[in-house]
């Protein structure tokens, strides 16, 4: 009885110690994992906006005939509107 038990106790101490080993191992993976999404998640935003940067005024210029026109009829209802505006009379304070 005596050498089972300590048979058992010898393989849930094996068992403990592997058990701790693999929370580790976890541990530590799940922090570099961690820190390569960080650095993966940057470098991906930095090059996406680079990307963008590049972009961008190709994709202006590609959409400037059609929005032309409403930019056009923007101006217009905006000297429209502030033809219309009465001017704003500022009163100056009575000097002494």
């Amino acid at each position: 009885m005596i050498v089972l038990s300590s048979l058992v106790v010898l393989a849930l101490g094996f068992w403990m110690v592997f058990a701790l080993l693999g929370a580790v191992l976890k541990l530590v993976f799940g922090i570099v994992g961690g820190v390569f999404s960080v650095v993966g998640s940057v470098v991906g935003a930095l090059v996406g906006g680079l990307a963008m940067l590049l972009v961008a005024p190709v994709v202006a210029l590609a959409l400037l005939p059609v929005l032309l026109p409403v930019a056009l009829l923007a101006l217009i209802v905006w000297a429209i509107a502030r033809g219309h505006r009465k001017p704003d009379v500022v009163v100056m304070p009575a000097s002494r």
